[in-house]
């Protein structure tokens, strides 16, 4: 393992046995007696656990009693970096941390890891319910590895960073998901640990709470630790994590830019798509006077993605074919946001074909939205299409043919965020010239007048 890697997976595969309890014996001496006493059983049985899905193409299936959680997973990480780990439900992100925080067991392959790991699997692991805040915060961060001066010495940082200071001498059995959760993390954080591993720790609690655990994380890998970070936050993955893996099914399905990675599963989870094709004209939206040949969202340079820098313009391109000359056409977008709420509608403008009856040929439209225009979010071409004009007729429309999201940057980055860390209310986000100016004292300005800069200087 290189010197500048913090983890590193190679071929981790995990299969449980489902629906069959499993016999385990309390000792050593009495599994030996059981391999001993059956031994053809317990060979069937362990070698379709080790040896499915190793076999060549075209033999059985799996037995209906075996799950592959992971299979032959690797990658790498280097020290100071914070990867997101995203998927869908069911893909093996929580089994792959269990695996590195050593709580369980690869069926095959291995987990290199280099440093003091933490991890924050679960909302108040390892809390007793029946002992107080404080004495949970000692039981914890001693199963975590701390010492007990170590504890005293960062106690009062962790109450404070929980927020539960008037609740700290409270059992924990009254305390809710988000108190539990507050503390769990302010004892795994505070554990200053070279590797910290982290599943949904966003999924609960309030906006405030989790901008102090994003810049938490960002304070722990500026100081040159590890973060893995588990979320279905797509948000925070891309402000967070320069750099993501995505899981599907148990296998690594991609890895790269947290942007371009993000692209990848919310395409594959909300069905978005960067284009849509009709490759056969008699099947593509229109008539005989025009049918669509393509719609697609792209980037200034010609890119076709789904995924956009909040900063960024987007181009909304639809390809059509004029069949009959002679007519004169405007094509229109229609985009909605994901609730469902139309945002916007914009119709060609171009002055140089305004009521200009138009040649038959290939035509190509592109309708550019400003950077720092959109919200956060996907956003959906409802409806698109052209339309004849004078009189109005409907030649071509299309049914939610593609779709993209806007991702925005950190806070503090010059976007319309600026330091303002929690989410941006509203259907658009755009930027606004604001000006401020100092008003003098025993100034009076009349409601609706400028401060003057003569007036300034007096």
């Amino acid at each position: 393992m290189k010197n500048d890697i913090a983890l590193a997976a190679e071929h981790l595969s995990k299969c449980y046995r489902i629906g069959l309890k499993e016999d385990l014996e309390d000792t050593i001496g009495a599994s030996i007696w059981k391999l001993l006493k059956s031994p053809l059983h317990n060979y069937r049985k362990y070698r379709s656990l080790y040896t499915f899905g190793d076999s060549e193409a075209g033999e059985g299936q799996a037995p209906a009693d075996i799950l592959w959680a992971l299979k032959d997973v690797s990658f790498e990480i280097k020290v100071g970096e914070i990867v997101g780990i995203i998927g869908l439900n069911g893909a093996g992100k929580s089994t792959l941390l269990k695996i590195l925080s050593r709580i369980t067991e690869p069926t095959g392959g291995r987990a290199l890891i280099r440093g003091k790991v933490s991890s924050l699997l679960e909302v108040g692991t390892g809390f007793h319910p029946e002992l107080t805040g404080r004495e949970n915060v000692y039981l914890n961060g001693t199963i975590l590895g701390m010492a007990k001066k170590e504890i005293e010495k960062k106690f009062d940082a962790i109450v404070d960073f929980s927020g539960i200071e008037k609740f700290i001498d409270t059992p924990a059995k009254r305390y809710s998901s988000g108190m539990r959760l507050r503390l769990a993390f302010a004892v795994a954080a505070f554990l200053e640990p070279e590797i910290l591993l982290i599943d949904e720790v966003l999924a609960v609690g309030d906006a405030q709470f989790q901008k102090k655990c994003l810049n938490k994380m960002e304070d722990i890998s500026g100081g040159g630790r590890t973060v893995l970070f588990v979320s279905h936050n797509m948000q925070a993955v891309t402000r967070l994590c320069p750099r993501s893996i995505l899981l599907n099914g148990g296998r690594v399905q991609a890895e790269g830019p947290s942007a371009h990675i993000v692209s990848i599963y919310m395409e594959s989870e909300k069905g978005t798509r960067p284009e849509y094709r009709w490759p056969e004209r008699q099947e593509a939206p229109g008539d005989a006077v025009v049918r669509l040949c393509a719609v697609r969202v792209r980037t200034q340079e010609g890119t076709v993605t789904d995924a956009f820098d909040i900063g960024k313009p987007v181009g909304l391109e639809m390809e059509y074919e004029v069949l009959e000359p002679g007519h004169a056409f405007m094509a229109y977008f229609r985009v909605i946001n994901e609730e469902g709420v139309y945002v916007f509608t914009t119709i060609e403008n171009d002055r140089s074909w305004k009521q200009q009856p138009r040649p038959a040929g290939r035509y190509i439209s592109t309708a550019w939205i400003p950077g720092n225009f959109m919200a956060e979010g996907v956003f959906y071409v409802g409806t698109c299409g052209i339309w004849e004009v004078n009189p109005t007729v409907k030649r071509a429309r299309a049914v939610y043919p593609v779709a993209f999201h806007m991702i925005d940057g950190k806070p503090g980055e010059e976007t319309v965020r600026g330091e303002y860390h929690e989410r941006m209310l509203g259907v658009v986000m755009p930027w606004l010239n604001w000006n401020t100016q100092l008003k003098p004292a025993n100034t009076i300005v009349p409601v609706g007048q400028a401060v003057s800069g003569d007036v300034l200087k007096k």
